[in-house]
């Protein structure tokens, strides 16, 4: 094989491509931006960690904590922080949890929240989401459509509270 297609380094790994960020607000809650700031603790922790090694032969982990922590760092920077608990309970806004019933009377309370908060197991939704964008605004008694791919649901909006900072 021809010397001019081998590639010799350093043994050092090329940077990974950065994480792509969001193109939307980067709202967070004072609990979103607690878990942020957890987050990029630990990465550089876990970086530290790996720097640490006897054996470091594979850079790989090395670069992908290195590129985590500049992806946390840039949304760390870009943070809008809206402390919910300040806001009135008049209508659906972001980081307020709001409870909403179907058309068979199934009850469901959802959190508008950061993208970096949000988590579907626990009903926490990111403000442009299809089903946030439906509920933003409206009032207690209030009927909204949110447009799903398997079709529309009008759901009833019953309530809206402040949501639980520390759940």
């Amino acid at each position: 094989m021809s010397r001019a297609f081998v590639k010799e380094g350093d043994g050092a790994l090329d940077p990974l491509p950065d994480l792509p960020l969001s193109p939307h607000p980067n709202y967070v809650t004072p609990r979103g931006l607690a878990a942020l700031q957890a987050r990029l603790l630990a990465l550089q922790t876990q970086l530290q960690s790996l720097k640490a090694r006897a054996d470091r032969l594979d850079k790989l982990p090395e670069a992908a904590a290195e590129r985590d922590i500049r992806f946390v760092e840039a949304r760390l920077r870009s943070a809008i922080v809206i402390d919910p608990a300040v806001l009135p309970l008049d209508e659906v806004a972001f980081g307020l949890a709001v409870t909403v019933a179907d058309p068979s009377g199934a009850e469901t309370t959802y959190e508008i929240t950061g993208e970096d908060e949000a988590d579907a197991r626990l009903n926490r939704i990111a403000p442009h989401s299809p089903l946030a964008r439906a509920l933003l605004g409206a009032e207690p008694g209030d009927e909204v459509i949110w447009r799903r791919p398997s079709g529309p649901v009008t759901l009833e909006i019953l309530s809206i509270a402040h949501a639980d900072p520390t759940a």
